[in-house]
């Protein structure tokens, strides 16, 4: 048998673990399916809070500013409520 590595080499430290209120656009994307209305998604998510660079706000509250109301693929709704909450950084607590 092959000698065993010692694990303890191989360890980083990440440091304290940083809140971050709401949860990733991408996760609220995965669950529903597609093609989708904007009215359906602000009913089965629009209470979901998303991260965004500026803070955390709830989904309906960044449809309102995507003009689309017919998302054809998830790719497409990623891209537009991107274009909203913008992609960067996330503030953290």
């Amino acid at each position: 048998m092959a000698e065993e590595e010692d694990d303890e080499g191989s360890v980083v430290e990440l440091g304290e673990e940083t809140p971050v209120e709401g949860q990733p656009l991408a996760r609220v994307a995965a669950r529903l399916t597609w093609p989708h209305e904007k009215s359906r998604i602000i009913n089965q998510e629009g209470d979901s809070v998303v991260r965004t660079p500026s803070g955390p706000q709830t989904l309906s509250d960044v449809l309102e500013s995507v003009d689309e109301t017919y998302f054809d693929s998830r790719q497409t709704f990623v891209d537009l409520v991107r274009d909203v909450i913008g992609d960067g950084a996330v503030k953290t607590e």
